[in-house]
């Protein structure tokens, strides 16, 4: 069983600049997804004329989008403040005793604000393109197959995401690609995945489209399915790896970064 003690993270403080960090930096997410799904699927828009094919432009899609997250890991706002951008990421992490119950509770607040602001701010500059149906706000919904479906195939990406994020990071050879890992991961989830449930593995991220687009479908699956997916990955691979394997909760960790989690980076590597 792992522990939710705070081991090592007594003295706490507020960390407003990480806390801030993560909100920016998944609102700057949402702009991309927002701005990238205008481009590809508004019916107005050319490159959807261009582009028959809906896999052709899910592949795309994919592409932007990993390429997003990956740019979002390696910057340096996500190297300080881990890059979780994910509720469902922090609550892992707080999970196996990596971050404080404290710093925990403001990433998954600042988080959520970010989904909100970064969709409030799209919707400024896409205007109504973005109310679209064909846009519809980015919103994660389920697919045709239904609510069941889309439950599980969350679950099931989010636990594979975890688990590779945890193999990744503790890898001393590979911990420094995992965020591309990361972006290959969600390059293909959008490219096959989201006619399933839309592929969201993040509560924040669905959220914002739902308040700014006053749309509320399914949002249960997207609130338990990521964290359920999440929380039982780390289970086995503590399960399998051990306890201390795992290192931090960041995903990229540069040597002698500043560091606000109990980090054994330096102890390991």
């Amino acid at each position: 069983m792992l522990s939710v003690a705070d081991r090592g993270l007594s003295g706490w403080r507020p960390h407003w600049p990480e806390y801030a960090m993560e909100a920016a930096l998944l609102g700057s997410f949402m702009v991309s997804a927002a701005t990238m799904t205008t481009v590809l699927e508004h019916p107005a828009s050319p490159v959807h004329e261009l582009l028959a094919s809906p896999m052709t432009r899910r592949a795309l899609m994919g592409i932007a989008m990993g390429l997003t997250s990956a740019a979002l890991v390696y910057s340096p706002w996500g190297r300080r403040s881990g890059a979780h951008l994910n509720p469902a990421v922090t609550l892992t992490f707080f999970r196996l005793g990596k971050i404080s119950r404290h710093d925990a509770l403001c990433y998954g607040c600042a988080q959520f604000i970010g989904g909100v602001l970064g969709i409030t701010a799209a919707a400024r500059v896409l205007h109504t393109w973005i109310a679209h149906p064909a846009v519809n706000y980015v919103a994660t919904l389920p697919g045709q197959p239904g609510a069941g479906i889309a439950f599980v195939a969350e679950s099931s990406i989010s636990f594979l995401l975890m688990l590779v994020i945890l193999s990744a990071t503790n890898h001393a050879r590979i911990a420094r690609f995992t965020g591309v890992i990361v972006a290959c991961l969600i390059a293909s989830f959008i490219t096959f995945e989201a006619p399933l449930s839309g592929m969201s593995m993040n509560p924040a991220r669905t959220l914002g489209p739902d308040v700014v687009g006053d749309m509320w479908r399914g949002l249960w699956i997207y609130f338990i399915a990521p964290p359920l997916g999440m929380l039982t990955a780390a289970e086995i691979y503590v399960l399998l790896a051990g306890r201390t394997r795992v290192r931090c909760a960041k995903l990229h960790h540069p040597p002698a970064a500043t560091c606000i989690f109990a980090c054994g980076f330096l102890e390991t590597t």
